[in-house]
């Protein structure tokens, strides 16, 4: 038996994306499977970072079966808001999804990124809306098709750690630690 609620079965690549122009300004929708196939189609999505009262941030290795940098390591979680969708609420949503937690989550900056994926081909292009929060009470409950292990780690040593093997991470991940380090979380 599993502790997660029953998720309608949904494809994931079929959801709309809001895609966006230079500026961040919505300029239409796709799927998510159009958005991420090369060259890539500059939409709107969020990375959550969660930090502890040790101060230290949860990670995530991203699931086999993600279409996009499977079983790299990520920041707590990600995803993309539905055209109009608040990224707070669209975020929220996608903690509780992926691993079964609940928390405030507060801006700290944007950036836009594009990366391929060398394994699957895909194209990461996202202004990327990047949220913050601590984490008072919960353990993570990380569901399985999303997510294939957590840690905890401080930010020094996973700064060092990207560093040292940067193929094992997300090509995003060291900008969200960034941001979130400027905006004095």
């Amino acid at each position: 038996m599993s502790d997660h609620p029953q998720r309608p079965l949904t494809d994931r690549e079929a959801l709309p994306v809001e895609l966006v122009d230079d500026a961040g300004r919505a300029v239409g929708a796709c799927p998510v499977a159009e958005a991420h196939t090369a060259p890539g189609l500059l939409h709107r999505a969020f990375s959550v970072l969660l930090f502890d009262d040790a101060g230290r941030v949860l990670l995530q290795q991203r699931a086999a079966v993600k279409t996009r940098f499977p079983m790299l390591w990520a920041n707590t979680c990600c995803g993309h808001p539905a055209p109009g969708e608040p990224v707070e609420a669209a975020a929220s949503v996608r903690l509780a999804e992926e691993l079964g937690l609940a928390t405030a989550l507060s801006e700290a900056g944007e950036f836009v990124y594009q990366a391929q994926d060398p394994v699957t081909g895909r194209v990461e292009y996202e202004w990327d809306h990047v949220l913050v929060g601590k984490l008072v009470t919960g353990v993570p409950q990380p569901d399985p098709a999303e997510v294939a292990a957590f840690a905890w780690v401080s930010p020094e040593d996973l700064q060092t750690a990207i560093a040292a093997d940067p193929q094992s991470y997300t090509p995003w991940l060291g900008a969200v630690l960034k941001i979130a380090s400027e905006a004095g979380v």
